[in-house]
């Protein structure tokens, strides 16, 4: 609620980012670090997440939705993110 949010590719700056997304050729989820330009990623979600059956290449968007789409539709929905409605829209979305 209190991000900043910056628009940079200067390497100095996304250094200092909590979260980066689509930028800085890196995929790292414990740094928070969701690019998928380099040429060595191949990440999908079935990659990721073994249970779920999608092969397809993940965009930024679709590793952020990965790692953070259950906890927040679980927060919008105030539903259990383990529950049968968060899992039934997490697959559909």
């Amino acid at each position: 609620q209190d991000a900043e949010l910056v628009r940079t590719r200067d390497p100095q700056l996304l250094a200092q980012c909590d979260v980066v997304v689509d930028v800085g050729g890196e995929y790292d989820p414990g740094r928070h670090r969701y690019d998928h330009h380099q040429r060595s990623f191949t990440e999908s979600m079935r990659s990721l997440r073994p249970d779920k059956p999608w092969t397809t290449k993940l965009s930024s968007a679709g590793l952020v939705y990965c790692h953070f789409g259950s906890q927040i539709l679980a927060g919008l929905l105030e539903q259990p993110e383990d529950g049968p409605v968060v899992t039934a829209l997490y697959d559909k979305v």
